[in-house]
């Protein structure tokens, strides 16, 4: 088999299901490319875009906004699960850069009040939205 089965999944169900040619994730320790035949493994993945260069065509990638979650590589199947994950075309933009400026707003008040968990929370969704309004821009 010279493909890649790739889904993710969330609590809300199947967010993607494709075969793929090459599937790229950034995992807490650095980027991490997959191909057909790649060894099994399991790692953690960070808020980042996944990238799936699709087999029915050279040029035909999804982009999919992954917040955190692992990634489980076994028998050319690619298993992501995510809290939230969102494909490129059903970013809500707007959505996302309210939720930029409302976590912008946030780590201001965390730094005034010096409150460390806030910050780390505010820092998060910070990271979420841009990692959102980052992948929708490749439709």
């Amino acid at each position: 088999m010279d493909y890649l089965t790739v889904n993710v999944v969330t609590p809300d169900g199947l967010v993607y299901d494709h075969h793929a040619a090459i599937v790229v994730a950034k995992t807490t320790d650095g980027e991490i490319g997959i191909l057909p035949k790649h060894a099994p493994i399991i790692v953690p993945l960070a808020i980042d875009e996944v990238r799936v260069k699709r087999t029915d065509s050279d040029t035909h990638v999804d982009w999919i906004a992954v917040n955190g979650g692992i990634m489980e590589v076994r028998d050319n199947v690619v298993s992501i699960i995510a809290d939230s994950a969102e494909r490129e075309r059903d970013i809500d933009v707007s959505r996302a850069e309210r939720a930029k400026q409302r976590a912008e707003r946030m780590i201001e008040k965390a730094m005034e009040n010096a409150n460390t968990d806030e910050l780390r929370r505010a820092t998060v969704a910070l990271h979420r939205a841009i990692n959102r309004i980052n992948v929708s821009k490749h439709t």
